[in-house]
């Protein structure tokens, strides 16, 4: 709260010198994403440079891409965010409820095609997969071996010890649309996915849990040994030196595209379309390819094999599946009442 008090004060205080030049008023640049080992990474390797040669302060303000889409909702009018970086999903949800503005001064023509949005109001700065993250050190002492499916997720010795983010989070969200397609559904149709998690999920699962934070702790606690993840966030844990690993589903890993765009408003800050191009600097890309684990969005980049690790790359990321958003955001608000109603009650 006290945060907010801050953002609205400065907010009144900007307009109150609107006869200095928009430039000299934004001192300080707020960002909003993830929180967790992404803002540790972003926090290092990516703020202090930009600070330094930019003049300008960066707050940045942690959270999942659903809490940064609420703020962006309810400040309305008065937006005071700057830059936004949220999952694929949510953005194009922030694209169609007009807070995005247009990406100028990055290389567009450099970036693969599925990391550009709709008239360029968003340009993605990551490329993720969605799957099974497990601890490598409980299985080996188990005697059980990896898991190699979604459908392992039904498996009862695992019962109480599944962490799945719930499906207002991205990851959550895909493993209902996977399930839906291997089960004769698809977007258009996830009743098949509702009712395997209902009955033969949901007595597996210890938490569904958003909080990449308390996901962590249920695993170094060894509450959870198994959950629904994306490679990023595995990578990042894997990083500390804890036993973890990351599994790309038979049936398939869901593409999750880690996104940003410069927030529309009327005296918007033309330094944030300069951090989003400082998230496609190569060097940070890689950076985030090492200690993130996620996939380069340019085609220039070369990528070396030995920080590969988890990433999709390569053939990995040709695989990928993309969920059909338009269909899964419009179907989003009541897949989320059905949720709160039939499975996470």
């Amino acid at each position: 709260m006290k945060k907010l008090g801050l953002l609205t004060a400065l907010g009144l205080t900007a307009l109150a010198t609107s006869l200095a030049p928009a430039t000299a008023q934004q001192t300080t640049l707020y960002v909003a994403g993830y929180g967790g080992s992404f803002e540790k990474t972003i926090r290092t390797e990516v703020i202090p440079a930009f600070e330094k040669a930019n003049n300008v302060k960066v707050e940045y303000v942690a959270g999942n891409s659903t809490d940064t889409l609420a703020k962006l909702q309810a400040q309305k009018g008065n937006q005071q965010i700057d830059v936004a970086i949220v999952d694929d999903g949510p953005m194009y949800q922030a694209i169609q409820l007009g807070f995005c503005d247009k990406v100028e001064g990055v290389p567009t023509g450099d970036l693969y095609d599925l990391a550009r949005f709709t008239d360029d109001k968003a340009v993605a700065t990551g490329l993720v997969a969605t799957g099974l993250m497990y601890n490598t050190k409980v299985f080996a002492e188990k005697g059980w071996a990896p898991p190699t499916s979604w459908n392992d997720l039904k498996d009862p010795k695992y019962r109480q010890k599944l962490v799945i983010p719930p499906i207002n989070n991205t990851y959550g969200l895909n493993v209902l649309v996977m399930l839906a397609k291997m089960n004769g559904g698809s977007e258009k149709n996830v009743d098949s996915a509702f009712k395997i998690f209902k009955s033969e999920i949901n007595p597996n699962v210890l938490a569904y849990e958003p909080s990449p934070g308390k996901m962590t702790e249920l695993f170094q606690s060894g509450q959870a040994v198994i959950a629904v993840w994306g490679t990023g966030r595995v990578q990042g844990l894997a990083n500390t030196g804890f036993p973890v690993d990351f599994v790309y589903p038979k049936e398939g890993a869901v593409a999750l595209l880690t996104a940003a765009c410069p927030i529309a408003k009327p005296k918007g800050s033309p330094l944030a379309n300069a951090f989003i191009k400082a998230l496609l600097d190569p060097k940070v890309q890689l950076t985030m390819l090492k200690e993130y684990g996620y996939g380069p969005v340019l085609k220039s980049i070369e990528v070396p094999p030995e920080i590969i690790k988890m990433a999709p790359v390569g053939p990995r990321a040709a695989a990928l599946y993309t969920p059909d958003w338009t269909v899964v955001n419009e179907k989003r608000e009541e897949w989320t009442k059905r949720w709160n109603r039939e499975v996470e009650r």
